[in-house]
């Protein structure tokens, strides 16, 4: 029996897919019955709770094989960090009362820095906040998601893919979910270690491939254009950012542009991924068909 946090979502829904697969018993903290009913119906058990409260998560931790968490997305977080704290610290009591045999964490490159990142410091403060647990335990540094490029079968139907990455050219480590999903069950159903490890994965690629590979999913041309750095706050509002709260959100993309979220960091293990933008843009098409 394996816990997975966040099955309703993608990173969380991979992971319990490729568990299913692999012949393994799930069990999931949901907020929502309702939204997790097809994972009931797969044979996934559902525990009450939330994020937040430490009893539940306990009470869902009671005999399993190892646990996979992670942190809901906030992009507009306030300025210490409290939503994230808030669950972390709900982990750690949760987890130091019903220790399982191992822990997953997903986490994101660059998480192991503490300034300069943005949305990704609530992950940075996870692994510090994690990292002394009784379990082994082992954070999944994870590329940017080409799930989050999905917008672009709808915006690049006049030939251009708005992103945030400048130059458009540069290679930066991004990854699909799905291969999370695959990692995270690797991990949890391989050899066990002891202590913490640190896994990144994911592969370099720039958006001009990703405008490339989306190109030939809607068989137009499709070029990449990097959104000037000033249109940055109008654009995320766009995207249901509240005006004036959009500094996480360019300050992680400013790291990204940087390079601090590159692979390569000293005593991490790698992993490349195998699913393509090409691949998460079709599914995502014949999905929509």
């Amino acid at each position: 029996m394996f816990l997975v946090m966040g099955i309703t979502g993608k990173a969380g829904g991979a992971t319990a897919r490729h568990l299913l697969a692999r012949g393994k018993t799930v069990r999931a903290l949901v907020r929502d019955r309702a939204k997790a009913a097809s994972w009931a119906d797969q044979g996934v058990e559902l525990v009450d709770g939330d994020w937040n409260d430490a009893v539940a998560i306990e009470r869902a931790l009671k005999g399993v094989d190892g646990a996979f968490v992670m942190l809901p997305a906030v992009w507009a977080p306030s300025p210490d960090f409290k939503e994230a704290k808030g669950v972390i610290a709900s982990y750690v009591a949760a987890l130091t009362k019903a220790p399982p045999p191992r822990v997953i964490a997903l986490s994101s490159m660059g998480a192991n820095r503490t300034s300069g990142l943005g949305m990704i410091t609530a992950l940075s403060l996870l692994e510090q906040g994690l990292r002394d647990l009784a379990s082994p335990i082992a954070f999944v540094r994870a590329g940017g998601f080409f799930e989050n490029f999905l917008y672009g079968l709808q915006a690049a139907q006049g030939g251009t893919l708005p992103v945030y990455y400048d130059p458009t050219s540069r290679k930066s480590t991004m990854v699909a979910t799905n291969d999370i999903g695959a990692e995270v069950a690797r991990l949890l159903t391989g050899p066990m270690w002891l202590g913490r490890r640190i896994v990144e994965l994911g592969s370099m690629v720039s958006a001009d491939d990703v405008a490339a590979q989306l190109a030939e999913v809607m068989r137009r041309d499709v070029k990449a254009f990097a959104v000037p750095r000033a249109g940055w706050p109008a654009a995320f509002e766009q995207f249901g950012i509240p005006k004036g709260r959009t500094g996480p959100a360019e300050a992680m993309f400013e790291a990204v542009n940087a390079g601090w979220m590159d692979i390569g960091v000293e005593g991490t293990e790698h992993v490349v991924g195998t699913t393509s933008a090409l691949e998460v843009f079709a599914t995502a098409q014949k999905a929509t068909a």
